[in-house]
Order: C-alpha cells, then structure tokens, then sequence
C-alpha cells in the first residue's frame, strides 16, 4: 500500500508528514522516558536488549515486504506491511520506528514509495498498525498467548489495520482532488482487495508470532506488558533464525514475488484505467529529483544487461543491511537520549 506522490497534493502530502512526524516524535519522546505506560495503555520505554530485534526484524519485514502474493481470481497480488509483527516482537513504539525505517530506506534507495507520500505511508502502515494492536491485538492475547488467541488477534488486528488504512488512502486522494479517483468507486475496490490481503497477512503473522511465542515467550509478553526483558534472558537464537529467514526471502524468495498489481496499484487501474497517475509541479518535481539521486536500485534492480533475479536477489540482501543498519541506529540514538543527564 504504498502511495506515489501523483495521488496525493502537496497540501494534503505535506500535512500528513506532520501528523506522521508528530507520531514518530511522540514515540520517541515515550521511548526516551521511564514510565511504562502512556497515552492509549501503550508500552513507552525503550528495553536495550530489543535493539538488536529492531534491526533484525526490520530487515525481515523488509525482504517480506517483497514478496507479493497472487490473490486468486482477482489479478492482484498484495505483501505484508508487518505493522502488526513488529509491533507484538518489538513493542508498538520501536515497531513504529522500525517500520517508518523500512518505508524511508524503500522511499529513498529503492523508489518504492514517493516521498511527499513518506507521511502518509508512515501514518497509514504504521500507526494503524499501532491502534490495531493496542484496542485488538493486546486485549485478545491478554491472559494467556495460545496459538488459537495468537492466530485470531493477529487475523484480526491487522484485516482492522489494513482496512482503516485502505480508507486512509481513499481519504487522502479525495481530499486532494485527485478527480481520476472518485471516492465511492475507488473505495468499493480497496476495502475488499485489502481484506483478502490481511487474511493472508494475518495468518503469515500468526505463524511467525506462534513460532516467537515457542522460542522465546518473553517477548511478546514483554512488549504487551511494557516489562523489561531480564538482563540474562539469551535472545542469540531467536536473532540467527531471522537472519537466515531474512536472507533467504530476501535473496531468494523475492525472485518468485507475483508480478501481477498490488492492491492499490490494482484498484487505481480498476477507477482510472491506468495504474501510473501523473501530477506536475515544483513540489512533485523537486520530490522525484530527490529520489532520483538518492535510489541506488530503483524497483529493486540493476537494470542494464543484469538479470532480473539477480538484481531482486541483491536488492532484498543490500535492502536487509541497510534496515538493520537504520533501525539498530535509531535504538542507540534513543538510548542515548535516556541516559543524557537532564538540567537541574
């Protein structure tokens, strides 16, 4: 559900980098804090042992994202946002973070994703993810995560999720008059494609948390709690299984993702007739200039005379590295704002 800057108006794409700035400053001012809960009951400390996590599971959400599957009998396909996952692995405030992360690293290196839409995506991938965990996700596993309660808050929380974001972006058109998206009909093709997506999302989710829930029981119950992990508590094992799952959607599953439209590219050509919306101005002009220079492998390849596969193949190892890289460096700047002394 990725937005290109032609959906969107520049008063509309620039107030929702605001509204999406807000939430990202807001999750790292409750990270930076001592407090365990905070506004909406949500977990608001940063737990050191969970930086490592952020990295990795961010590059798993990354590589996973690649990988769209066909939605039968429609001609679309659609991917994991991971909302959900991180924020039940990692906490909703680092999964908030992690996740704006993957979708700045995409943006930027990769041209997936316009970045006057950066705010939009952020707001609708990430903090729709946060609310579906919080009022759906943490209430149904709350006294005891058993792969039944696991699997029917995660179906749940992110089919809720994906559905306000599906919204969101239909909003987001109609506000800014984009005429070729008309609001009604645009809306009948989004919330169901983004249904049959969160039911397969939903059920990929359950299986990872399931198999998270086996290795290591703390952390989901940890982020659901707000609790620190204990100092001692080993998460070694737990790290290399997503390494390895990483590298291999990444490197090689991603070379087998469907090449039929995602859901919203799918939709768009269902109003529009065309999936390739244009808008011209200063503002999209001096976006696209930007992201020209910045994207080292637009549409996750070398072009040229390299081979496709091996171009998706690298592009979902270099796209991993760099995640972790991001988001392991994020942790550390919010560590050291908690242990900056404050002024008397």
């Amino acid at each position: 559900m990725h937005m290109a800057d032609a959906l969107l108006s520049p008063a509309v794409g620039g107030g929702m980098w605001a509204v999406s700035a807000g939430a990202l400053g807001y999750a790292v001012k409750k990270m930076g804090g001592n407090a365990k809960s905070g506004a909406l009951g949500l977990e608001n400390t940063l737990d050191e042992k969970k930086i490592p996590l952020m990295g990795i599971m961010g590059a798993f959400v990354f590589a996973g994202q690649m990988i769209n599957f066909t939605i039968p009998g429609t001609g679309s396909s659609g991917h994991i946002g991971g909302g959900i996952l991180l924020a039940a692995v990692l906490g909703p405030f680092p999964a908030l973070l992690t996740l704006a992360s993957v979708l700045l690293i995409q943006c930027l290196f990769f041209a997936d994703g316009g970045l006057l839409a950066y705010g939009c995506n952020v707001f609708n991938m990430g903090v729709t993810a946060l609310l579906a965990y919080r009022f759906i996700f943490k209430p149904l596993v709350k006294g005891g995560a058993s792969k039944g309660r696991i699997t029917a808050a995660s179906v749940l929380s992110v089919i809720a999720g994906l559905q306000v974001g599906a919204l969101c972006v239909v909003l987001e058109t109609f506000f800014s008059g984009i005429s070729a998206l008309p609001f009604t009909g645009f809306l009948i093709l989004m919330q169901p494609i983004h249904l049959a997506i969160g039911i397969v999302e939903g059920l990929v989710t359950a299986a990872v948390l399931s198999y998270v829930q086996s290795a290591r029981p703390e952390l989901l119950a940890s982020s659901a709690s707000g609790e620190k992990l204990p100092v001692s508590l080993p998460l070694r094992n737990i790290l290399v299984v997503f390494v390895v799952l990483t590298v291999i959607t990444g490197g090689l599953l991603s070379i087998f993702a469907s090449a039929n439209p995602d859901g919203l590219e799918w939709s768009i050509e269902g109003v529009a007739g065309t999936a390739e919306l244009e808008q011209e101005g200063p503002v999209y002009g001096a976006a696209a200039a930007v992201v020209e220079k910045t994207a080292l492998m637009p549409d996750y390849g070398l072009g040229g005379n390299v081979p496709e596969a091996a171009g998706t193949a690298l592009a979902g190892i270099v796209g991993s590295l760099i995640t972790v890289a991001l988001a392991v460096l994020t942790g550390l700047c919010i560590q050291g704002l908690r242990r900056k002394p404050r002024a008397a």
